[in-house]
């Protein structure tokens, strides 16, 4: 067999993969045609009898019938589903403005060539980029320690009024037990067990520096055993540590979307009347969770405990 003989039908394949769907077909001769052009010496015949192969071994190749034309319909993701991808890539501000464009070619190329470029064109960064371009090295770091269960560390810093990096701890490295990644509220987070204080603690990944595995295994303390990422989420507002508190909530009606979209739909809340409602939630308090009461303008009210009411009153003297 001819060495075309053997490439041909792959290259069929990833023609009509590229080029075609349910609404864009090709003919053999065009087929035929684009092949020649490509160097790949092939005849419409050729091409019938490569397409007959393909559609034997199940490659997906559909047919219109009484026509002469080929498409490949099997997509990954529906052009919705690309579109919610694309925008929550976008919306990514943990991602620098580097790899959101990589990401978005990629994901955009699975819509096939001729639709790709209007993927592309629709694109526009819909947050603040970060420019830590090693996250997605220390995301791979950290998820392979978690899969392994072993402890990683890694260099924290912050930043200084001119934007250069602060490292925390005279940049000595910080050990965890890594537990989970989690993105919230625009960032990506590392949910972490810390075994100096037997407690939970969150870390931003694009804050990280030089992130490396650790020989020491995860070891997790006794409370873990009852440990809920996703109550943890719920309860954390924008990740900042707090200490749990179920806190008593007096919300006007019209502050029923943010309560549900805050502590989902099987959130419990009380009527009291007509445009008043009670809620009780657990939540981590801190001046995260003390500005987003703040920010209701009012609708959202603390009415328990005492101690929150007043930590909540001395935030708002002091802002």
């Amino acid at each position: 067999m001819k060495q075309e003989q053997k490439i041909r039908p792959l290259a069929i394949y990833q023609l009509l993969k590229n080029h075609t769907d349910s609404s864009v077909a090709l003919g053999s001769f065009e087929i035929a045609n684009t092949l020649n052009l490509e160097g790949l010496p092939s005849s419409i015949k050729d091409v019938k009898d490569d397409i007959k192969l393909l559609k034997d071994w199940g490659f997906g190749v559909s047919e219109i019938p009484g026509e002469d034309l080929y498409y490949i319909s099997t997509k990954v993701f529906s052009d919705a589903e690309l579109r919610i991808l694309i925008d929550a890539v976008e919306a990514s501000s943990f991602l620098t403005e580097k790899k959101t464009k990589e990401l978005v070619l990629k994901l955009s190329r699975l819509a096939g060539e001729h639709r790709a470029e209007s993927f592309r064109k629709n694109s526009t960064f819909k947050s603040t980029k970060h420019t830590n371009e090693s996250i997605f090295n220390a995301v791979a770091t950290i998820d392979q320690c978690i899969r392994s269960e072993k402890k990683c560390s890694f260099l924290y810093f912050d930043y200084d009024i001119e934007g250069a990096r602060l490292y925390r701890k005279e940049r000595k490295r910080y050990v965890v037990n890594p537990l989970a990644l989690v993105a919230r509220e625009d960032n990506y987070y590392l949910i972490a067990y810390g075994d100096k204080y037997d407690n939970i603690i969150s870390y931003r990944v694009d804050r990280m520096d030089k992130v490396m595995p650790e020989s020491d295994g995860i070891r997790k303390g006794d409370f873990l055993k009852d440990f809920d990422l996703d109550s943890y989420t719920k309860q954390a507002f924008s990740m900042f540590k707090g200490e749990l508190t179920e806190v008593s909530l007096e919300c006007d009606i019209s502050a029923v979307d943010g309560i549900v979209d805050k502590f989902s739909e099987s959130v419990n809340m009380l009527k009291l009347n007509d445009t008043k409602f009670r809620v009780k939630v657990f939540v981590q308090v801190s001046p995260i969770f003390f500005g987003w009461c703040a920010a209701s303008g009012g609708r959202i009210k603390i009415t328990a405990p005492e101690e929150v009411k007043k930590a909540y009153y001395e935030h708002l003297s002091k802002c």
